[in-house]
């Protein structure tokens, strides 16, 4: 082979190596980030609702309320052309997330004797209609997001884009529930 040939071969190969990774679609910065901004955001108003169940005595689990909140997200779905099973999953897996951190934070403030001394804001007239508000802005990123559920990368993606969300380690194992089912694993025979 030429000395030319070679410069040229060599040429070519750092030239194609360069444009197959332009090809990859910027998927955290377009959706996965704003959408994981929000369940993040529903996550942290865990905190408020812990607040409201730690001064009314009442259970975390509210299987009427999270029936409702389910249907409401399957009309939705359908609003938005989405699979209602999966978006049903979803919000399961977002409610499944915030009551984590809901039995999180009630241990911690039993185990000190006292919940923080901070304002409480009204569980159904300002914390409810802030998640179904909440709820709306997510499906509409989900639909932006589900194009890239069953990508190879969807995990890697999803991994890179939940750093540095959260504030604690409670709330990062709920962002990891939250975030469970969002990619689409093919299947191994």
């Amino acid at each position: 082979m030429t000395p030319l040939r070679n410069a040229l071969t060599c040429s070519l190969l750092v030239l194609f190596s360069h444009t197959a990774g332009a090809a990859e679609p910027p998927v955290s910065s377009e959706s996965l980030r704003p959408l994981l901004t929000t369940l993040n955001e529903r996550l942290n108003i865990g905190d408020l609702v812990a607040l409201t169940k730690w001064d009314s005595g009442k259970p975390i689990q509210d299987s009427p309320r999270e029936a409702q909140v389910i249907a409401n997200a399957r009309t939705l779905a359908t609003e938005h052309q989405l699979d209602t099973e999966e978006v049903a999953q979803l919000i399961a897996a977002q409610m499944e997330a915030n009551k984590l951190v809901q039995y999180g934070l009630l241990a911690q403030w039993q185990a000190a004797g006292a919940a923080p001394d901070t304002p409480r804001p009204d569980l159904a007239g300002q914390i409810r209609p802030r998640l179904d508000e909440l709820q709306t802005r997510l499906l509409r990123q989900y639909a932006d997001f589900a194009p890239h559920r069953r990508d190879p990368n969807c995990p890697v993606w999803l991994a890179k884009a939940r750093q540095g969300l959260t504030h604690d380690a409670l709330h990062d194992l709920a962002l990891i529930r939250a975030t469970g089912e969002l990619c689409i694993r093919a299947q191994k025979l």
